[in-house]
């Protein structure tokens, strides 16, 4: 009898706090998926239509870079989410740390949708391990170059127009030493995912050289779009690709694209299941739903992004593309990279 009493009163408890939270009673049994993904990625409608399909609520976290989503995973080893989407690299991140888990495609029907290049899954570096499937590919986008057209007579060919002295303080780039330092060694010819002990000095001066041309640094796209128009900026390293293109022309900004032909840095995004999912089936479901066309369209006509199911247009690449990897010492490349941020002295830095 005191058992039943406790209850009651625990229940009379929830359903009170539920009322002052302004949340719906049903919501205390309601199972929640908890995503962690970009913007973008869990747009409020479309998560809308697949709590009503389910009956669960869902709870979506957003991180705008890689460092934050690694913090948000590493508390409590994956255990406060169900599902997460991150690139490629570092997906191998996340599975040698054990923070994800693999996948049953069997649960996910619509990977057939996808195009022809992405259902090889074990043709795609990072995703897979001894023949378990981890994640699953999603959206992708060549990190190209963005271009004032009335200051260009030619369009720009490539990365080394980020280097020209014609543009010395009007080049806007992505702060992060991780991609700035892919691309300088890239510049030099040297392999930007794997920069040898003896090669550093020299991949450091050109990316001091980078530096100099700098107008300003910005970390979400929305940022980039601000100085773009509001500092007269005439070249933009397009971190986050044609989201970018998109973002500038809706607001009438008369832009071009250059994808590089040599070789372009480009990011694809998957969707994975950590370690701490409560219920995997229902994280699977969720990868599922956003295969669908009309989610995956609706990704692209809102964000500007490519997905998996549709045929990228004519602004993405026919050239060589360089998936990222993970690099020979992001914690190295990060360091110096905040050194060269604060003005530390070339001198200094390359000691």
């Amino acid at each position: 009898m005191l058992c039943l009493r406790i209850s009651r009163r625990v229940l009379f408890i929830g359903i009170a706090l539920a009322a002052y939270l302004g949340m719906p009673q049903s919501a205390l049994a309601m199972e929640t998926l908890r995503i962690l993904a970009w913007p973008g990625y869990a747009d409020a409608d479309l998560v809308k239509i697949f709590e009503q399909r389910h009956g669960v609520h869902v709870d979506v976290t957003l991180v705008d870079n890689d460092d934050v989503l690694r913090e948000k995973m590493a508390t409590g080893q994956g255990a406060h989410f169900d599902v997460i989407a991150a690139n490629t690299a570092e997906m191998v991140h996340y599975i040698d740390s054990g923070l994800i888990q693999p996948i049953d495609t069997r649960n996910i029907p619509n990977l057939r949708k996808q195009l022809p290049r992405f259902r090889p899954l074990s043709a795609i570096p990072g995703i897979t391990r001894a023949g378990r499937v981890y994640a699953i590919p999603y959206t992708y986008s060549e990190m190209g170059l963005i271009y004032d057209r009335r200051r260009f007579k030619t369009a720009p060919s490539g990365y080394a127009d980020l280097w020209d002295p014609r543009y010395a303080g009007q080049v806007l780039l992505f702060d992060g030493g991780t991609h700035n330092f892919s691309l300088a060694a890239l510049a030099l010819g040297l392999d930007p995912f794997h920069i040898p002990p003896g090669a550093r000095q020299q991949v450091l001066k050109k990316l001091l050289a980078l530096r100099r041309n700098a107008l300003a640094f910005y970390s979400l796209p929305e940022e980039a779009t601000q100085l773009f128009r509001e500092q007269s900026a005439a070249l933009l390293f397009a971190n986050y690709g044609s989201q970018q293109v998109k973002q500038l022309r809706d607001t009438g900004a008369d832009i071009g694209y250059v994808v590089p032909r040599n070789g372009v840095l480009a990011w694809l995004d998957c969707w994975a299941v950590s370690r701490g999912a409560r219920n995997k089936a229902l994280a699977e479901a969720w990868i599922d739903y956003t295969l669908e066309p009309a989610v995956s369209h609706a990704l692209s006509a809102r964000q500007g992004l490519a997905n998996t199911l549709e045929a990228a247009g004519a602004a993405h690449a026919s050239g060589r593309v360089i998936w990222l990897q993970p690099v020979e010492d992001d914690a190295w490349r990060n360091r110096l990279w905040q050194r060269i941020l604060s003005g530390e002295r070339e001198s200094r830095l390359l000691q």
